[in-house]
């Protein structure tokens, strides 16, 4: 797999915070910022397909196609984030062309 590096600036407090938790945790720090960025990335890209789908922007597997999750797994997570479904003969055609 090929890689990149990214470089980023934090407050000194911050960066000891994250590293003593990745001690704690007993990982190497670049293993723990790995699995955080990941973890966190999927919570805002959830978040962003909540909202899409609040607005009415998009469709309900649209959403869980930018949440990175499966229609299946979307419907689950809804109530968690407060969102009511909305789904009509439209939506279903528009599923099924897709």
């Amino acid at each position: 797999m090929k890689t990149t590096t990214i470089s980023m600036r934090l407050p000194k407090p911050e960066a000891a915070r994250l590293a003593r938790l990745a001690r704690e945790m007993q990982m190497e720090r670049p293993t723990f910022l790995r699995r955080a960025l990941r973890r966190g990335a999927r919570d805002l890209m959830f978040d962003y397909a909540c909202e899409a789908y609040r607005g009415g922007r998009v469709t309900l597997s649209r959403a869980a196609e930018l949440a990175d999750i499966g229609i299946r797994e979307m419907l689950l997570r809804m109530r968690e984030a407060g969102l009511e479904l909305h789904y009509d003969v439209e939506d279903l055609e528009t599923d099924l062309r897709a």
